[in-house]
């Protein structure tokens, strides 16, 4: 037979998850930068902010050790220890440092990105199912979850690092979000992260991917931040975090959660003419 025939999914965008720091909370994505800093900082070892943001999006004990594995980290930590950096000092800055500091200050860099309520709002009264995940922990999850629904936002089912068998960019969290939801095919579900690692979750679990460029990890500033700066540096800065976005092979890229409702409304046309992500 000369042809072969597929099934072709037209329906509507049914799950649209998001990310937690820099995408609806913690505008420029800081809780978890600056304990980053402060755990190295606590072995002696003096990392950059810059450092510290470069594997954002992965499950924190995964970024802890990513940290350690730069070869500026990696040498400096040799310098001040006189041995590389090994498996049990990973995890005793994780169980040790990373978790109690966390825990500590997570709730202040709980505000909500604006836009996130409305967004939410209008997804909601479309009939979309909010789902989310995150590199946190459990316990940072309820303190997220906690700050989140006393401003308005409460996602329909959530998964985060530690509830599935591995991080981003596997996909288990994302898959975990349709199970509880009982939606699919994939087609029928979009990813949204200010992260690489976090697109890349979204891709690897065959959804569509829509990444925020000005509000996360990828520019680093928050609101106050990024108003002390001339219009062109801003633009200079988002445009290089989207271009990251895009090369990470996000779908589409906007600059923040109040632009994603049109970003889906462009999907679901895509969907009705049989495009897959």
């Amino acid at each position: 037979m000369s042809f072969v025939y597929r099934r072709i999914y037209k329906g509507p965008v049914k799950l649209v998850i998001f990310d937690w720091a820099g995408t609806t909370m913690d505008y420029g994505c800081y809780a978890p930068a600056v304990v980053f800093v402060e755990v190295f900082k606590r072995r002696g070892v003096e990392i950059t902010m810059e450092q510290a943001r470069r594997p954002m999006g992965l499950k924190k004990l995964d970024h802890i050790r990513a940290i350690s594995q730069q070869d500026e980290v990696a040498a400096l930590w040799k310098q001040v220890h006189g041995k590389a950096c090994t498996e049990a000092d990973v995890k005793e800055m994780f169980e040790k440092d990373f978790v109690p500091l966390q825990v500590a200050c997570i709730a202040d860099y709980s505000a909500l990105i604006p836009g996130t309520v409305e967004t939410v709002n209008e997804l909601k009264g479309r009939g979309k199912i909010i789902g989310s995940t995150s590199g946190y922990f459990t316990e940072a999850m309820e303190i997220n979850f906690r700050e989140a629904k006393k401003q308005g936002y409460v996602p329909d089912v959530n998964a985060c690092a530690s509830d599935v068998p591995a991080g981003r960019p596997e996909p288990w969290m994302v898959i975990s979000n349709m199970q509880q939801a009982r939606v699919f095919p994939p087609e029928a579900v979009v990813k949204i992260d200010d992260t690489k690692p976090g697109i890349a979750e979204g891709l690897n679990a065959g959804t569509w991917t829509i990444g925020l460029s000005k509000t996360g990890n990828e520019v680093g500033l928050n609101e106050q931040e990024l108003a002390a700066l001339s219009a062109e540096e801003v633009k200079r800065k988002v445009e290089r975090a989207a271009d990251g976005l895009a090369k990470s092979g996000a779908h589409y890229v906007v600059e923040s959660i109040s632009d994603v409702p049109a970003v889906i409304a462009q999907i679901e046309q895509r969907l009705t003419m049989g495009d897959r992500p």
